[in-house]
């Protein structure tokens, strides 16, 4: 599950060597893997484990209390931050790692967290080492409020470690029993969370795991997308109307205006919450020459299975109620989900592009790259190099044939961008028609990729 994480391994041990104590912060999404991280790195250490509460600051004491209490520690009924730091159980051999999971949950109710770590912190110099984790899944308070929330402790933070996605390569290999299409589409939906992974058998179908999953009452990932907005935001109603939208196909801010009635000051207020909580991502197009030709800037829903919610669900709750998983699926989901999962393979071509650039296995050796949304059509991805060599790439995923026209129509937008072309890859799941064929035989610039090979 770990096999896409030794960089955050090499990271966690490079605090641990150290000389002294040491505060980290660990933070990324939920399901994005932290505490299996986390469980593998404290395996073979001295360790102390707490995960705290949604609660007061008095509640909170009182449960740590608790806790230490069954594992044979004794303290007050409602002891002090201080107190409990000092009463942690340890081995003595070695430096002991402390890790506080959702941390933030503290901090939000307690100015005297914070300090009386430091103070442990500091008090611990002549007697041993520890190293502190400080675990968050609230990405946007810890990139922006954090450090004012906690004040001058922030100076006392020897580091910052983001848990990020896996890359699609990484779901290749935690489901070996699925065909690479069966991959693209699993990542579609569940995208680089190897805790959502764990809720997927590659023994059935991707549709039997979408309808056991999300589309199952009983499921643990019912209602993952609403709580995931329940527990991130206030104000959902608006969050949800806006969303909504973007699933629709509102993708600009003036589309979002004439749909929902909201202000563009709200609407620019609420989608740069979305965007600092890596829900929602604000697309530019690559910059050419050819301005004019260009949508200024698009919004989409980043989180796959909150996509996949607003896409699928959110406009046929009452049906999901009522329905049979299986049922609902024929009737709402597969008749789309090949258009569903169209964008997502080309950020499967585009992971798989940077992988080939690193290991100098491209025609040029790119150093910026992007995709370019124009009023007329797109290029999924530009690529140029220093000496403004040029890729374009064209994917398809929901097509059953790419032809010489898709072809074409991408010329046309390159000429639109106003961009030279040196080499084309076309990247599709089905099959390349004889013309394209033909042209790539004799065009030495031209290459067709079928989707096993991404």
């Amino acid at each position: 599950m770990l096999s896409g994480r030794s960089a955050e391994r090499k990271n966690l041990n490079h605090y641990y060597d150290r000389e002294g104590s040491q505060i980290l912060v660990m933070y990324g999404q939920r399901y994005i893997g932290k505490s299996s991280l986390i469980k593998e790195f404290v395996a073979d250490k001295d360790h102390y484990y707490y995960t705290a509460r949604i609660c007061s600051e008095r509640e909170q004491v009182y449960q740590w209390g608790r806790q230490l209490g069954r594992e044979g520690v004794k303290t007050s009924q409602f002891p002090t931050f201080s107190e409990i730091f000092e009463s942690l159980p340890h081995s003595g051999e070695g430096k002991q790692v402390i890790v506080i999971d959702e941390f933030s949950r503290i901090v939000k109710t307690s100015e005297n967290f914070m300090p009386e770590l430091v103070k442990f912190i500091h008090s611990q110099w002549m007697k041993r080492s520890v190293l502190v984790i400080l675990v968050s899944s609230s990405v946007g308070w810890v990139e922006n409020q954090m450090v004012s929330a906690i004040g001058e402790s922030a100076y006392e933070l020897s580091g910052l470690m983001k848990i990020r996605e896996l890359p699609f390569r990484e779901l290749v290999s935690f489901f070996p029993g699925y065909s690479i299409e069966q991959c693209i589409e699993t990542y579609a939906v569940l995208g680089g969370f190897p805790g959502l992974w764990q809720m997927f058998d590659d023994r059935i179908s991707v549709k039997e795991n979408i309808c056991r999953t999300l589309l199952n009452p009983g499921s643990i990932l019912y209602n993952e997308p609403q709580r995931l907005l329940e527990d991130s935001l206030r104000e959902t109603s608006v969050y949800g109307t806006i969303l909504s939208s973007i699933a629709e196909g509102n993708h600009k801010l003036n589309d979002l205006f004439e749909k929902t009635d909201f202000s563009r000051a709200k609407i620019s207020v609420y989608l740069k919450n979305l965007i600092e909580l890596e829900l929602v991502e604000k697309v530019f197009s690559y910059d050419t020459a050819g301005k004019a030709n260009t949508q200024k800037g698009i919004y989409r829903i980043q989180n796959h299975i909150l996509h996949f919610y607003f896409y699928f669900l959110y406009s046929n709750l009452s049906e999901r109620e009522t329905s049979s998983p299986s049922l609902f699926y024929k009737q709402y989901v597969g008749p789309a989900f090949k258009s569903y999962v169209s964008g997502y393979f080309r950020e499967i071509c585009a992971q798989r592009l940077e992988e080939l650039n690193r290991a100098g296995r491209l025609p040029i050796r790119y150093t910026k790259s992007g995709e370019w949304v124009g009023k007329m059509g797109n290029i999924d991805l530009i690529a140029q190099d220093d000496q403004d060599q040029t890729l374009l790439v064209l994917c398809n995923w929901d097509k059953p044939m790419m032809t010489y026209e898709d072809y074409e129509r991408l010329l046309m937008c390159a000429r639109k961008a106003r961009i030279g072309i040196d080499y084309i890859f076309l990247c599709s799941s089905a099959r390349f028609d004889e013309k394209l064929h033909l042209e790539a035989k004799v065009k030495n610039n031209l290459r067709l990729i079928p989707a096993s090979e991404m």
